[in-house]
């Protein structure tokens, strides 16, 4: 008997397609946009001739009746992942959930640990040699079809056929039962101003070249609207929706620079709009694999440059994070969470990025807090933790003390809640009882938009932005690197040690009334700091004093003057109307940089050194202004 014979045998009517499920079995059910629809409602109809029925699936976007309070005695649900259709059975104790690494569901399934006696799956129709696709939704859905005692496929005419380890034969399919319809769409995301600001700050940290893992939602389809300016992305995911479309669309998302799968997006399924189904539909550039492959960290790390983008729920000052719960009420799961964080991490040049906003509850509460709450998981460990990235900024915790992870977070709270957390963390003596509040106020906020790159003329890039209070170790590293010339024409004395008393006052600064620019460049990937200029201006002045302090191995090539002209421009920014300064006699090159500025400058010689000053209005026709 051929396989169209075959299939035809096996159509059953929908009134007796479900007989077979019997008291007492447990029985799968296909999840995302793939839920087979149809025989979720004749599930819920064979509901009256059964008992003590086990439903087990990860996340779905079709209904759950089988959830009611009306089916308690009928249907017990166990979910992998918790999605918003059963959200509140579990959090009422009639449904339960079972914490675990989604690369690790398909092995219990496959190990006999959790056995599946129905499997309830939609798939495309058969192509000319009797295999029919998964479609949508591979992930867990194989595991389950390959090992169930009955497999019951609703064969949908609208599933895509998508390419990949993603196929199952008409002869390892028990009943069949047809449909012609629409798989659920997920809604697009209203603007958010929030997640903009956290997409842009993440597409900071994508390199051209890297391969991304991202999910569904505000936030990772903020990440993909930031991406237009690279070239050559690969994805290797969990899922995908509408916005990798786009960015392939533009020619962004191009795969050609992987390491595994060059020229392929893998993921484990999608969902989405219409326009999603259409583009994954027989598509040779689209793999789907089960979650065992997808999600295996080992797998995931021998992609170069793969970030990982996820999202958390809370995070304390010393770096553990929460993602599946809020206190005692489950929320969501651990998913694939941990495995593509961990992945990589090891991953050459990988970058795993926890993303969320600064606050909940319409900004009633921080989601960075002094300690998680009562009863919260713990998905990432303090050992986990690398990025985090708020609407705030971005925090780098690897390797980092507890006291500089405090110090980290507490620089992309909001701003509201920066005060309560420094003194809670004081309490709990995470960081120095003196630690400075002054770029941490309320009113305060990090000036990202004077962050800047500038070529020096030798050809050197560096990166110059705002100091902040977390760079006082690399304050610290940059003040013992230096020769004592270097810091005798800058403090005017030989300076010995810059202790944590003294130091934290240069890494503190309010953004207006002082500020220092910080000059960087990379060295084996670790940002080095070269440079620090700065100006601070007293209350009852419009005058402000401006220093300078550059590197031994980087002095001649520029930075000095270019710290100058774009302080220059923050000072009259903050409506500071001229700058002075205290300059050694023998300090030639600093002396140039001012007569050279295209200002006219008053220089008077006192007690043994300059006094300069300038007002921005005022011009020097010999020189002509940088800025």
């Amino acid at each position: 008997m051929d396989w169209k014979e075959k299939y035809k045998n096996k159509i059953k009517h929908a009134e007796t397609a479900l007989n077979v499920i019997k008291n007492g079995d447990r029985v799968f059910i296909g999840g995302g946009a793939a839920q087979p629809q149809t025989l979720v409602k004749l599930l819920v109809e064979r509901g009256k001739h059964l008992m003590d029925t086990e439903i087990v699936h990860t996340l779905t976007l079709g209904v759950s009746p089988y959830t009611s309070p009306k089916f308690a005695d009928v249907f017990r649900h166990n979910a992998f992942f918790i999605g918003e259709n059963v959200r509140g059975a579990v959090a009422e104790g009639r449904a339960d959930y079972t914490p675990i690494f989604l690369s690790d569901v398909p092995k219990i399934i496959k190990s006999g640990l959790m056995p599946i006696d129905i499997a309830l799956i939609q798939v495309s129709p058969p192509d000319d040699h009797g295999f029919c696709s998964l479609g949508v939704s591979v992930d867990i859905v194989k595991s389950a079809a390959e090992t169930a005692d009955i497999v019951i496929a609703e064969v949908n005419r609208q599933m895509p056929r998508t390419l990949g380890d993603s196929l199952i034969h008409i002869d390892d399919i028990d009943i069949i039962v047809e449909s012609d319809l629409p798989l659920p769409e997920w809604p697009l995301n209203k603007e958010d101003e929030v997640a903009n600001k956290i997409g842009e700050y993440v597409a900071t940290l994508v390199e051209n070249g890297a391969t991304i893992q991202t999910g569904y939602g505000n936030i990772p389809d903020a990440v993909l609207q930031s991406l237009y300016d690279k070239k050559d992305l690969g994805v290797h995911t969990e899922m995908f929706s509408d916005g990798v479309v786009d960015l392939v669309n533009k020619g962004i998302i191009t795969c050609d620079k992987k390491t595994i799968h060059k020229g392929k997006i893998i993921a484990s399924f999608c969902i989405g709009s219409k326009k999603l189904y259409n583009f994954v539909d027989n598509n040779p550039m689209v793999e789907f694999h089960p979650s065992d492959y997808t999600n295996d960290p080992f797998i995931i790390s021998k992609n170069n440059k793969m970030v990982a983008i996820n999202s958390a729920l809370e995070i304390d000052l010393t770096g553990q994070v929460c993602a599946d719960s809020m206190g005692y009420v489950f929320y969501s799961g651990i998913g694939g969470h941990c495995d593509f964080m961990r992945g990589a991490t090891r991953s050459k040049g990988g970058k795993p990025i926890i993303v969320m906003p600064s606050t909940a509850k319409n900004g009633e509460v921080s989601r960075i807090v002094p300690f998680l709450s009562q009863g919260a998981g713990v998905v990432e460990t303090r050992g986990d933790i690398h990025y985090v990235v708020t609407e705030c900024g971005i925090a780098y915790l690897y390797g980092r003390t507890i006291r500089e992870r405090v110090l980290e977070l507490i620089n992309i709270a909001h701003p509201k809640f920066r005060t309560e957390l420094l003194k809670k963390a004081k309490e709990l003596n995470y960081i120095y009882q003196d630690q400075l509040e002054m770029s941490l106020k309320r009113d305060v906020v990090y000036p990202k938009q004077w962050e800047t790159q500038a070529i020096m003329k030798d050809g050197t890039l560096i990166f110059f932005r705002p100091i902040k209070p977390t760079d006082e170790l690399l304050m610290k590293e940059f003040f013992y690197s230096l020769s004592e010339e270097s810091i005798y024409l800058r403090f005017f004395t030989i300076v010995k040690a810059m202790p944590h008393k003294r130091l934290q006052y240069f890494s503190n600064v309010d953004y207006k009334w002082t500020m220092a620019i910080t000059g960087f460049i990379k060295e084996k990937g670790i940002e080095k700091l070269i440079a620090v200029g700065r100006y601070g201006m007293p209350r009852n002045s419009n005058m402000a004093e401006v220093a300078f302090l550059v590197h031994d191995d980087y002095q001649g090539i520029g930075i000095g003057k270019f710290s100058l002209n774009y302080l220059i421009k923050i000072a009259k920014a903050n409506n500071v109307k001229g700058f002075t300064a205290e300059v050694l006699p023998e300090n030639r090159k600093m002396l140039d940089i001012f007569y050279k500025s295209g200002y006219e400058i008053k220089s008077k010689l006192e007690e043994g050194d300059y006094h300069i000053s300038f007002d921005f209005e005022s011009v020097n026709k010999k020189y002509k202004k940088a800025i």
